[in-house]
């Protein structure tokens, strides 16, 4: 059986461009939660992306849901994949790529591994996943749902949701949440330029941070 659900509203064009000055590792010192396990990793290296949620489970050895979606992609989804905790079949190879590449998807994100890493490389779509297998999907048209909430690397994830994704891992953020987190992450970033510049001019981090105060103040000899 097969769920299908209506392509979630966009996230709009002004927070994705916001999003994309955010290191995700700085938004890891705002939250604690919203984060995809780090174990679903960058396959292109320096590439950070923004964009809207588009959901997929596809259980065991299934991929006909993910053939069916390439249809439906639109320019800024990110395609975020619940593989149900199969880490043997990828889902995702060099076709795949290609045609999402066409349809303008900015990356994808799957708990689970993919294949024909060259591809990504050659057509420069992002991927994060937790690694490569030469073992794939088959079109057994047996069940998936699409555009539902789904766990990807332990997190909840729900079509229409911001997506941010770097080097430093993949981060989920409600639409109306994500303008707020995004403007103090980038006040954060700003405030590390001025921090290393006073330590080039000699200061200390300790010094500026209050450790040296605090661990002073509870010393003992």
């Amino acid at each position: 059986m097969f769920t299908v659900q209506p392509m979630p509203e966009q996230i709009d064009e002004d927070l994705v461009a916001l999003l994309e000055k955010v290191e995700v590792a700085t938004i890891g010192h705002v939250l604690h939660s919203g984060f995809v396990d780090p174990a679903l990793r960058a396959v292109l290296p320096g590439r950070r992306v923004a964009g809207t949620a588009v959901t997929l489970r596809i259980p065991h050895a299934d991929s006909a849901l993910l053939h069916y979606l390439t249809q439906l992609v639109r320019p800024g989804d990110v395609v975020l994949i619940d593989r149900c905790g199969d880490t043997r079949h990828a889902c995702w190879g060099g076709v795949i790529t290609n045609v999402m590449k066409m349809g303008g998807v900015k990356a994808g994100v799957i708990d689970g591994p993919a294949t024909d890493f060259a591809e990504f490389e050659k057509v420069d779509m992002p991927m994060w996943c937790r690694g490569p297998s030469p073992i794939t999907t088959k079109i057994l048209g047996l069940e998936g749902a699409l555009n539902v909430p789904v766990s990807v690397g332990g997190q909840v994830v729900r079509p229409g949701d911001a997506v941010l994704c770097d080097d430093s891992g993949v981060v989920v953020l409600s639409p109306s949440q994500a303008p707020d987190i995004a403007r103090k992450a980038i006040r954060m970033q700003e405030d590390e330029l001025v921090l290393l510049e006073r330590l080039r001019t000699g200061e200390k981090l300790p010094d500026i941070s209050g450790a040296n105060a605090m661990v002073e103040a509870r010393r003992v000899a």
